[in-house]
Formats: structure tokens, sequence, C-alpha cells
């Protein structure tokens, strides 16, 4: 596959939010200023105008933008690096986002964070590893990074097939990190000790956009497709993969757990729904949450395996009792537009991030008391997509678009 055939998903996907065909038809003015002949050349041939002018950030993401643009094969001339950048942070900034809401509590914490090396990797999800080190996806750097929370040392492998871009991440038994190939749609294993990457392709032509992915207690790996509105199983001793589909279409599966009983659950982003997975059958069953609006987007296994969500468009934290189908809902301290995302259970509360607010917090909900208590991320956050624990119990963070990854140190 090509690099072009590549970049019309990614700028839909990095650039800005999804827009109408139809409107993506029309003419689009751009505002006068130095860069505009560039960025009519440069940023209309694959996704549109449109896309980029319903879009705004600040000039950081936009240099992060850039970044990842060309780790991805966009030939933007260097010498037009600045001028593009200048004039879309000029043109479309930052659109207005909530003040972060500080609650404070009887918890302490410390966020530590680290940078990656390569400039617009955005490393989207972080895995807390059983040696203590943290592992992440560098998706627009097609690599893997490890680093050493000890030292600080930072380590990034390259993987097997260009443009694969990383996106999930989970450790099995032995060490070895697997992880979902969204543009290449393949499931991948790399070994740390040797260096080697097996892949495992789609078995169907359809199955696009291999998302998130969860191990259960037999050795069976169980993932989503977002775009495909697909649930797949991998086993990981022979390599097979079967592939069901969601009753419901454009669901969007897209976060998924295991839960301890070896049952997978589903964070179906399309709709407002969970759905559960017989770990034989892949029959689904449904839940549909009462709020039609909702949209859970990541979820977390408390007590009892009930589970907690996040549900990103609506800035509410919720939790869902599988046995009896109750749910109840709290609204996050950052208000409606928060954009609750990468989320975790741990030392008896529930962790997540909020994305939506300047500067992105951390958020500790007490499910005994249903207090919150709150903290901005240092570095300012800038999406947090998910959250990993380690084996003594910290949450872990990926700062996706301001290139870093972090551990928040519970006293």
């Amino acid at each position: 596959m090509s690099t072009r055939s590549l970049l019309p998903v990614f700028a839909a996907t990095l650039l800005c939010a999804a827009m109408p065909s139809h409107s993506q038809q029309k003419p689009v003015n751009l505002p006068e200023g130095p860069g505009k002949e560039q960025v009519q050349a440069l940023c209309s041939g694959c996704h549109g105008l449109n896309r980029v002018m319903n879009s705004g950030y600040p000039q950081a993401y936009w240099n992060t933008v850039m970044r990842m643009m060309i780790n991805f094969g966009v030939p933007i001339p260097p010498d037009q690096i600045n001028l593009v950048t200048d004039y879309l942070a000029k043109h479309r900034p930052e659109k207005p986002k909530p003040d972060a809401s500080i609650i404070h509590g009887p918890v302490k914490v410390a966020i530590r964070e680290w940078q990656v090396p390569i400039p617009g990797s955005r490393p989207h999800d972080p895995l807390a590893a059983r040696d203590g080190a943290i592992w992440y996806t560098g998706q627009m750097s097609n690599r893997l990074g490890r680093v050493d929370t000890k030292t600080g040392q930072v380590r990034e492998y390259p993987l097997k097939s260009p443009l694969t871009a990383p996106h999930g991440l989970v450790e099995d038994g032995d060490g070895n990190i697997w992880f979902t190939g969204n543009q290449v749609a393949i499931i991948g294993k790399f070994d740390p000790r040797t260096g080697n990457v097996t892949e495992y392709k789609m078995p169907d032509p359809k199955a696009r956009d291999p998302h998130s992915l969860a191990f259960a207690p037999d050795g069976m790996l169980f993932f989503t497709l977002q775009q495909s509105n697909m649930i797949g199983r991998l086993d990981s001793k022979s390599g097979e993969i079967t592939l069901v589909t969601s009753p419901t279409p454009r669901s969007r599966p897209y976060g998924i757990m295991v839960n301890s009983k070896g049952v997978p659950h589903v964070a179906l982003f399309g709709t407002n729904k969970i759905a559960r997975i017989d770990p034989k059958t892949m029959e689904m069953k449904e839940y549909t949450l009462p709020e039609p609006r909702a949209r859970p987007r990541r979820m977390a296994y408390g007590p009892n395996d009930v589970i907690y969500y996040a549900d990103y468009p609506r800035g509410m934290l919720g939790r869902l009792d599988p046995e009896s189908g109750n749910v109840t809902e709290w609204q996050s301290p950052g208000g409606p537009k928060s954009e609750p995302y990468g989320i975790v259970y741990t030392k008896g509360a529930v962790w997540y991030s909020e994305s939506g607010t300047r500067p992105n917090t951390i958020v500790r909900f007490d499910p005994k008391t249903e207090q919150f208590q709150t903290w901005a991320i240092p570095s300012g956050g800038y999406i947090v997509r998910k959250m990993d624990v380690t084996p003594d119990g910290n949450p872990v963070i990926a700062t996706s678009t301001i290139n870093g990854v972090g551990v928040v140190e519970v006293k």
C-alpha cells in the first residue's frame, strides 16, 4: 500500500473531526496571508481543505501535526514547514476549552513524565510491563518504545512493515509485546529479547483498523476493529483469527477488556452500548445505556467485575453492573465538555483523564464516598487516550499529542 493511499485516513483522524461528504465538496476560501498557497497545495490533495479549516489547535500542536505528517511520508519541503505551521496556527487557533477543575482531597500523588525521542511520534497506548518499564506505541514513527522508569532511558524498536501505525499494546506471559497494526490490518508480536516481529494478517480484506486488544487467561487475544465494526479473536498458539461483526451497524467497537472470568467486554463508541463477548462462540450480548447520547469509549473493571466507563462526548463517568444491567452516572468535574478518555481501576478507586480540559487532568473517583479528586497533568497532557496500571498499582499514561508518557505515583 502506498503512502498516499494511507494519508486520507490519517488526515481525517489527526487533523480534525470527520465531516459529511457533501460539505467536503464545498469550495474553501482560505484567509489571505503568508503560507496560504502552500496550505492550498499541500493540504488539499489527500483529505480536503474543509477538514483542515474545521480544525483548531495551538501552535505547539500544529508543530506536532506537521511532524506526524512528515513521519508518515507527506512531502512537505523543509523550508515550508514553519510557513505552513504558522499560517495554520494563526488562522485555525485552538477552540475554547473548559478550564480544569482542581478538586483537593486526601490522596497525594506525584506525576512523572518522559518525552519520547522522535518528534511527532504520537505515543498512543501505554503498557505497564511486569518488569516496571513503560512501553508505548509510536503510532506515527512506526516504532514501539520502552521507558526504563528507574533511569529514564528510552529505547525504541522499529517495526517490520512500513507505515504499520501501531495502536493498542499488551504483554503476554512470556514477556512478548503484542500490538495492533492500525493501517496494515495486522496483529503483531514483538519479542524484546531478539527484536523479531511476527505479523498476523486479517483473514478478511474488509477487516480494517485493528484497534485495542486484551488477553484472556487461556492465551486467547481479543481485539476490536473500529472502522470495520468487528471484534476479533486470535489464538496466540496457532495464529488462527476469528472475526465477528457487531450486531449494531456503525457501532465502532473501541476499548476492550477481559474480566476475571475470562469474558471480554467492549465499549461500542458509535452507539450507547457496551457488549459482552462469549469467549467460546464469539456471540455478542449488548447492554444499552439509558441515555441515547451516551458514547462509552474506554472501560475499567472494578470489584466483582463491575464496569466503569468513560462517556467521552457527555463528560460523564458511568458504571454498569453486567449482572443486573443497572447503570449509574456521575458528571465529571470538568463538566459536559471535559471528554473523559483513558481510565483504570486501582488502589480502590477509579482513575481517568479528562482530555478536553486545559490543562488535562488526572481524576480520582472514590466509589465508596462518590467523591472526586483531581490533579492537573504538569505537561498539559493534551489527550491521554488510554491508561494502564503498574505492578504496584500506579496509573500509567501516554500524552500522545505532546509526545510523552508518564506515571501517576500514588503516595
